[in-house]
Protein backbone atom coordinates (compact mmCIF):
# COMPACT_ATOMS: atom_id res chain seq x y z
CA UNK A 1 0.00 0.00 0.00
CA UNK A 2 1.25 3.79 -0.75
CA UNK A 3 2.66 5.33 2.19
CA UNK A 4 0.22 8.31 1.63
CA UNK A 5 -2.65 6.19 1.22
CA UNK A 6 -5.56 5.22 3.59
CA UNK A 7 -7.91 3.25 2.07
CA UNK A 8 -11.65 2.55 4.12
CA UNK A 9 -11.68 -0.89 5.13
CA UNK A 10 -15.66 -0.98 3.18
CA UNK A 11 -13.63 0.02 0.46
CA UNK A 12 -10.39 -1.79 0.50
CA UNK A 13 -12.84 -5.25 1.09
CA UNK A 14 -14.70 -4.31 -2.06
CA UNK A 15 -11.29 -3.50 -4.21
CA UNK A 16 -9.76 -7.12 -3.17
CA UNK A 17 -12.86 -9.62 -3.33
CA UNK A 18 -13.11 -7.29 -7.36
CA UNK A 19 -16.50 -5.74 -6.49
CA UNK A 20 -17.54 -2.15 -7.90
CA UNK A 21 -15.94 1.06 -6.72
CA UNK A 22 -17.01 4.79 -7.14
CA UNK A 23 -14.38 7.69 -6.52
CA UNK A 24 -15.97 10.70 -5.68
CA UNK A 25 -14.60 14.19 -4.71
CA UNK A 26 -14.56 15.88 -1.66
CA UNK A 27 -14.22 19.87 -2.88
CA UNK A 28 -18.11 20.23 -3.90
CA UNK A 29 -18.59 19.18 -0.13
CA UNK A 30 -16.06 22.07 1.11
CA UNK A 31 -16.31 24.08 -1.35
CA UNK A 32 -19.26 23.55 -4.42
CA UNK A 33 -22.39 23.80 -1.73
CA UNK A 34 -23.35 25.69 1.24
CA UNK A 35 -24.03 23.89 4.17
CA UNK A 36 -26.34 21.73 5.09
CA UNK A 37 -26.76 20.86 1.27
CA UNK A 38 -23.27 19.94 0.97
CA UNK A 39 -23.21 17.25 3.19
CA UNK A 40 -27.03 15.93 2.86
CA UNK A 41 -25.89 15.65 -0.92
CA UNK A 42 -22.73 13.89 -0.51
CA UNK A 43 -24.34 11.75 1.78
CA UNK A 44 -27.34 11.26 -0.74
CA UNK A 45 -24.78 10.85 -3.62
CA UNK A 46 -23.18 7.90 -1.43
CA UNK A 47 -26.40 6.16 -0.73
CA UNK A 48 -27.33 6.37 -4.73
CA UNK A 49 -24.14 4.95 -6.04
CA UNK A 50 -24.58 1.95 -2.91
CA UNK A 51 -28.08 2.04 -4.04
CA UNK A 52 -27.17 0.69 -7.53
CA UNK A 53 -25.08 -1.85 -6.59
CA UNK A 54 -21.29 -0.03 -6.20
CA UNK A 55 -19.50 1.09 -3.06
CA UNK A 56 -18.62 5.24 -2.40
CA UNK A 57 -15.53 6.42 -1.87
CA UNK A 58 -15.77 9.72 -1.24
CA UNK A 59 -11.85 11.03 -1.27
CA UNK A 60 -9.97 14.14 0.62
CA UNK A 61 -7.11 15.15 2.65
CA UNK A 62 -5.51 14.86 6.19
CA UNK A 63 -3.88 14.05 8.86
CA UNK A 64 -0.56 14.02 6.28
CA UNK A 65 -2.85 11.08 4.17
CA UNK A 66 -4.83 10.61 1.05
CA UNK A 67 -8.45 8.98 2.02
CA UNK A 68 -10.10 6.93 -0.14
CA UNK A 69 -13.44 6.24 1.68
CA UNK A 70 -14.76 8.72 4.22
CA UNK A 71 -16.92 7.66 7.45
CA UNK A 72 -20.60 10.10 7.67
CA UNK A 73 -18.83 11.79 10.31
CA UNK A 74 -15.62 12.91 8.19
CA UNK A 75 -17.94 13.91 5.75
CA UNK A 76 -20.04 16.29 8.07
CA UNK A 77 -16.66 17.84 9.11
CA UNK A 78 -15.32 18.65 5.89
CA UNK A 79 -18.97 20.23 4.73
CA UNK A 80 -18.96 22.73 7.74
CA UNK A 81 -15.17 23.46 8.42
CA UNK A 82 -13.80 26.37 7.64
CA UNK A 83 -10.12 26.81 5.73
CA UNK A 84 -10.20 23.56 4.03
CA UNK A 85 -8.04 23.69 1.24
CA UNK A 86 -8.96 23.69 -2.07
CA UNK A 87 -6.43 20.64 -3.42
CA UNK A 88 -5.20 20.02 -6.96
CA UNK A 89 -2.01 18.50 -8.06
CA UNK A 90 0.12 21.15 -7.30
CA UNK A 91 -1.23 21.26 -3.77
CA UNK A 92 -0.61 18.12 -2.48
CA UNK A 93 2.85 17.52 -1.54
CA UNK A 94 2.17 21.03 0.95
CA UNK A 95 -1.14 19.99 2.39
CA UNK A 96 -0.04 16.20 3.27
CA UNK A 97 3.20 17.82 4.56
CA UNK A 98 1.92 20.35 6.45
CA UNK A 99 -0.85 17.77 7.77
CA UNK A 100 -3.81 19.98 6.43
CA UNK A 101 -7.13 19.30 5.70
CA UNK A 102 -7.87 19.21 1.45
CA UNK A 103 -11.32 18.76 -0.48
CA UNK A 104 -9.73 17.15 -3.64
CA UNK A 105 -10.61 18.48 -7.07
CA UNK A 106 -11.12 16.22 -10.18
CA UNK A 107 -7.36 15.74 -10.87
CA UNK A 108 -6.09 15.14 -7.13
CA UNK A 109 -9.68 12.56 -7.06
CA UNK A 110 -8.37 11.14 -9.99
CA UNK A 111 -4.68 10.63 -8.69
CA UNK A 112 -5.28 9.38 -4.90
CA UNK A 113 -7.98 7.23 -6.97
CA UNK A 114 -5.59 5.94 -8.90
CA UNK A 115 -3.74 4.78 -6.48
CA UNK A 116 -6.25 3.01 -4.51
CA UNK A 117 -7.25 0.71 -7.85
CA UNK A 118 -10.42 2.82 -8.31
CA UNK A 119 -11.49 2.87 -11.99
CA UNK A 120 -14.60 5.03 -12.02
CA UNK A 121 -15.29 7.99 -10.86
CA UNK A 122 -18.28 10.52 -10.92
CA UNK A 123 -18.27 14.21 -10.08
CA UNK A 124 -20.66 17.42 -10.96
CA UNK A 125 -18.56 18.89 -13.92
CA UNK A 126 -14.87 18.94 -15.23
CA UNK A 127 -12.93 21.77 -15.12
CA UNK A 128 -11.35 23.04 -18.75
CA UNK A 129 -10.29 25.73 -20.65
CA UNK A 130 -11.66 29.02 -19.42
CA UNK A 131 -13.16 31.67 -21.24
CA UNK A 132 -10.00 34.52 -22.31
CA UNK A 133 -7.71 31.50 -21.83
CA UNK A 134 -5.81 32.60 -25.49
CA UNK A 135 -4.79 35.65 -23.06
CA UNK A 136 -4.71 34.21 -19.69
CA UNK A 137 -3.46 30.52 -20.20
CA UNK A 138 -6.40 29.08 -17.61
CA UNK A 139 -6.20 25.62 -18.62
CA UNK A 140 -7.43 23.44 -15.42
CA UNK A 141 -4.90 20.67 -14.68
CA UNK A 142 -8.17 18.31 -14.82
CA UNK A 143 -7.60 18.10 -18.56
CA UNK A 144 -3.81 17.25 -17.90
CA UNK A 145 -4.29 14.58 -15.29
CA UNK A 146 -7.07 13.04 -17.68
CA UNK A 147 -4.45 12.51 -20.36
CA UNK A 148 -2.27 10.82 -17.87
CA UNK A 149 -4.52 8.74 -15.30
CA UNK A 150 -6.56 5.76 -15.88
CA UNK A 151 -9.69 6.89 -14.47
CA UNK A 152 -13.03 7.32 -15.90
CA UNK A 153 -14.66 10.42 -15.11
CA UNK A 154 -18.79 10.42 -15.05
CA UNK A 155 -19.68 14.00 -15.11
CA UNK A 156 -22.73 16.23 -16.57
CA UNK A 157 -19.97 17.54 -19.35
CA UNK A 158 -17.93 20.67 -18.94
CA UNK A 159 -18.88 23.53 -16.35
CA UNK A 160 -20.93 25.99 -18.41
CA UNK A 161 -18.75 28.45 -17.17
CA UNK A 162 -15.96 27.44 -19.18
CA UNK A 163 -14.98 27.84 -22.77
CA UNK A 164 -16.51 24.13 -24.27
CA UNK A 165 -15.70 24.12 -27.51
CA UNK A 166 -11.73 25.10 -26.89
CA UNK A 167 -12.13 22.54 -23.56
CA UNK A 168 -12.98 19.59 -26.31
CA UNK A 169 -10.62 20.48 -28.89
CA UNK A 170 -8.28 20.39 -26.22
CA UNK A 171 -9.41 16.71 -24.93
CA UNK A 172 -8.92 15.52 -28.69
CA UNK A 173 -5.58 17.10 -28.58
CA UNK A 174 -4.59 14.99 -25.36
CA UNK A 175 -6.34 11.67 -26.87
CA UNK A 176 -9.13 11.60 -24.42
CA UNK A 177 -12.13 9.93 -25.47
CA UNK A 178 -15.33 11.91 -24.97
CA UNK A 179 -18.51 10.00 -24.55
CA UNK A 180 -22.22 10.86 -23.76
CA UNK A 181 -24.34 8.63 -22.74
CA UNK A 182 -28.12 8.84 -24.51
CA UNK A 183 -27.77 11.64 -26.88
CA UNK A 184 -25.61 13.22 -29.57
CA UNK A 185 -25.16 16.46 -28.53
CA UNK A 186 -22.91 17.30 -25.98
CA UNK A 187 -24.25 18.66 -22.65
CA UNK A 188 -23.13 22.06 -20.92
CA UNK A 189 -23.72 21.47 -16.43
CA UNK A 190 -26.69 22.76 -16.38
CA UNK A 191 -28.53 22.36 -19.31
CA UNK A 192 -28.92 19.25 -21.70
CA UNK A 193 -27.25 21.12 -24.65
CA UNK A 194 -24.13 23.09 -25.45
CA UNK A 195 -24.59 23.71 -29.08
CA UNK A 196 -21.84 21.03 -29.86
CA UNK A 197 -22.14 17.84 -31.20
CA UNK A 198 -20.66 15.09 -28.76
CA UNK A 199 -17.57 13.28 -30.13
CA UNK A 200 -19.01 10.13 -29.46
CA UNK A 201 -22.12 8.42 -27.87
CA UNK A 202 -23.15 5.31 -26.24
CA UNK A 203 -26.94 4.39 -24.95
CA UNK A 204 -26.14 1.45 -21.82
CA UNK A 205 -23.42 1.33 -18.76
CA UNK A 206 -22.98 -1.81 -20.55
CA UNK A 207 -21.17 -0.19 -23.61
CA UNK A 208 -19.14 2.13 -21.76
CA UNK A 209 -17.78 -0.25 -19.65
CA UNK A 210 -16.73 -2.44 -22.51
CA UNK A 211 -15.24 0.57 -24.11
CA UNK A 212 -13.16 1.09 -21.18
CA UNK A 213 -12.29 -2.41 -20.67
CA UNK A 214 -11.09 -2.59 -24.48
CA UNK A 215 -8.75 1.19 -24.34
CA UNK A 216 -7.15 0.08 -21.15
CA UNK A 217 -6.48 -3.45 -22.85
CA UNK A 218 -4.94 -1.88 -25.33
CA UNK A 219 -2.25 0.02 -23.35
CA UNK A 220 -3.80 3.44 -24.02
CA UNK A 221 -3.22 5.27 -20.55
CA UNK A 222 -5.41 8.13 -19.44
CA UNK A 223 -8.99 8.69 -18.81
CA UNK A 224 -12.47 8.78 -20.46
CA UNK A 225 -14.68 11.59 -20.39
CA UNK A 226 -18.60 10.45 -19.74
CA UNK A 227 -20.89 13.05 -20.30
CA UNK A 228 -24.26 12.43 -18.33
CA UNK A 229 -26.66 15.21 -19.41
CA UNK A 230 -28.59 16.85 -16.55
CA UNK A 231 -32.44 15.00 -16.03
CA UNK A 232 -34.59 17.10 -18.27
CA UNK A 233 -36.88 18.43 -15.35
CA UNK A 234 -33.78 19.94 -13.78
CA UNK A 235 -32.56 21.62 -16.48
CA UNK A 236 -32.10 25.46 -17.02
CA UNK A 237 -31.95 26.21 -21.08
CA UNK A 238 -28.45 27.54 -21.99
CA UNK A 239 -29.54 30.84 -23.62
CA UNK A 240 -30.96 31.91 -19.49
CA UNK A 241 -27.57 30.63 -17.70
CA UNK A 242 -25.43 31.85 -20.01
CA UNK A 243 -26.66 35.32 -19.20
CA UNK A 244 -26.49 34.46 -15.46
CA UNK A 245 -23.21 33.47 -16.17
CA UNK A 246 -22.04 36.36 -17.78
CA UNK A 247 -23.21 38.46 -15.01
CA UNK A 248 -20.81 36.35 -12.81
CA UNK A 249 -17.56 36.64 -15.10
CA UNK A 250 -18.22 39.79 -14.96
CA UNK A 251 -18.39 40.42 -11.16
CA UNK A 252 -15.36 38.01 -11.05
CA UNK A 253 -13.70 40.08 -13.06
CA UNK A 254 -14.73 43.50 -10.74
CA UNK A 255 -13.63 41.51 -7.82
CA UNK A 256 -10.14 40.46 -9.39
CA UNK A 257 -10.92 37.00 -8.67
CA UNK A 258 -8.72 34.59 -9.66
CA UNK A 259 -6.82 30.94 -10.24
CA UNK A 260 -8.24 28.48 -8.11
CA UNK A 261 -11.04 30.81 -6.32
CA UNK A 262 -12.88 31.77 -9.85
CA UNK A 263 -15.30 28.45 -10.36
CA UNK A 264 -16.25 28.33 -6.27
CA UNK A 265 -17.12 32.07 -6.87
CA UNK A 266 -19.03 31.90 -9.84
CA UNK A 267 -20.68 28.72 -8.71
CA UNK A 268 -22.01 30.70 -5.23
CA UNK A 269 -22.42 33.77 -7.70
CA UNK A 270 -24.71 32.64 -10.09
CA UNK A 271 -26.90 30.33 -7.38
CA UNK A 272 -27.50 33.57 -5.58
CA UNK A 273 -28.80 34.95 -8.88
CA UNK A 274 -30.86 31.94 -10.35
CA UNK A 275 -32.80 32.12 -6.87
CA UNK A 276 -31.38 28.81 -5.99
CA UNK A 277 -32.42 27.04 -9.39
CA UNK A 278 -28.39 26.41 -10.29
CA UNK A 279 -27.54 24.55 -7.01
CA UNK A 280 -30.89 22.47 -7.29
CA UNK A 281 -30.02 21.66 -11.06
CA UNK A 282 -26.22 20.91 -9.45
CA UNK A 283 -27.81 18.74 -6.86
CA UNK A 284 -29.76 17.02 -9.18
CA UNK A 285 -27.13 16.37 -12.02
CA UNK A 286 -24.66 15.12 -9.30
CA UNK A 287 -27.61 12.28 -8.40
CA UNK A 288 -27.79 11.43 -11.83
CA UNK A 289 -24.25 11.03 -12.62
CA UNK A 290 -24.22 8.83 -9.10
CA UNK A 291 -26.66 5.98 -10.44
CA UNK A 292 -25.30 6.34 -14.24
CA UNK A 293 -21.53 6.18 -12.81
CA UNK A 294 -21.96 2.77 -9.95
CA UNK A 295 -24.27 1.23 -13.20
CA UNK A 296 -20.68 1.69 -15.41
CA UNK A 297 -18.96 0.48 -12.43
CA UNK A 298 -21.06 -2.44 -11.80
CA UNK A 299 -20.51 -3.58 -15.60
CA UNK A 300 -17.46 -2.92 -15.63
CA UNK A 301 -16.75 -5.46 -12.61
CA UNK A 302 -18.47 -8.10 -14.60
CA UNK A 303 -15.47 -8.14 -17.55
Amino acid sequence: MHTYLDILPEVKEALAAGKPVVALESTIISHGMPYPQNVETALAVEQTVRDHGAVPATIAIFNGKCYAGLTAEQIRYFGQAEQVWKVSLRDMPYVLSQQLYGATTVAATMRIAAMAGIRIFVTGGIGGVHRGAETSMDISADLTEMGQTSVAVVSAGVKSILDINLTLEYLETKGIPVVTYGQSEFPSFYSRKSGYASPLRLDSPAAIAAMLHTKWNLGLEGSVLIANPVPAEREIVSDEMEIHIQIALNAAKEKKISGKEVTPFLLKYIAGHTKGESLEANIALIKHNAKVGAEIAVAYASL
